[in-house]
């Protein structure tokens, strides 16, 4: 969904430090179409505040207390929330990155820089775009160029579907079939019958070996 530019923009801030929340919220409503609903603290009650003021965009911290950002989003989607997620993180780390665009997100900003960049961020993700903090530009051309080089050596890897990409990293992740099911709220069974469809194409005999590639290829994938 779109939304248009000339109506206001209702935002939720999620972070646990209140002197950043703050800043955060002046910095967003000095631009008179945003209009911030509401501020929480924790997870928990930023999950709450979306449910009942149905925000435009929803701003988590990644880190918080009873729920994370993460935590939230994977809450969202389950309850097909009509909201726009944005995270943001003091943590430069490719897999956190990578966790975060797999759970929906539009929006991604280190803490460091999001005072100065909350305003483009918000009005690129309202109009239905992405942002990405432009310190890990050089993380994503590098990865780009190993994702690529490594679809040279494994030819299957294009032949994979979005689904398939997305639980080849989080097996990558060491995480169990029983784990991917619940992240993202499909049967056990379904999981198993993707991991055994990737194996397949990849031209790889059994779990372990579909386990063993996904770890050597991490930063890859």
């Amino acid at each position: 969904m779109v939304i248009t530019m000339d109506s206001e923009v209702r935002v939720v801030i999620a972070d646990d430090h209140p002197a950043f929340s703050r800043g955060l919220r002046e910095t967003i409503e000095s631009d008179a179409k945003l209009k911030v609903v509401a501020e929480a603290g924790d997870g928990e009650a930023a999950l709450a505040y979306i449910q009942q003021l149905k925000p435009a965009i929803a701003i988590l911290d990644v880190k918080m207390p009873k729920l994370d950002g993460l935590a939230v989003a994977r809450a969202i989607r389950k309850r097909a929330l009509p909201v726009k997620i944005m995270f943001m993180t003091i943590h430069n780390e490719e897999d956190l990155f990578q966790t975060a665009m797999d759970l929906g997100a539009m929006g991604y900003l280190l803490k460091d820089s999001a005072l100065t960049e909350i305003m483009k961020a918000v009005h690129t993700v309202a109009e239905g775009n992405y942002y990405v903090t432009p310190s890990l530009t050089t993380y994503l051309v590098k990865h780009r160029r190993r994702a690529l080089a490594l679809s040279q050596e494994q030819p299957g890897l294009d032949d994979l579907t979005p689904t398939e990409r997305k639980i080849l990293r989080l097996v990558a992740q060491g995480k169990s079939s029983k784990s991917i099911a619940e992240e993202l709220f499909i049967h056990y069974r379904t999981v198993e019958n993707h991991r055994n469809t990737i194996c397949h194409k990849l031209g790889l005999r059994g779990h372990i070996a579909l386990v063993k590639f996904a770890f050597e290829h991490k930063s890859e994938l």
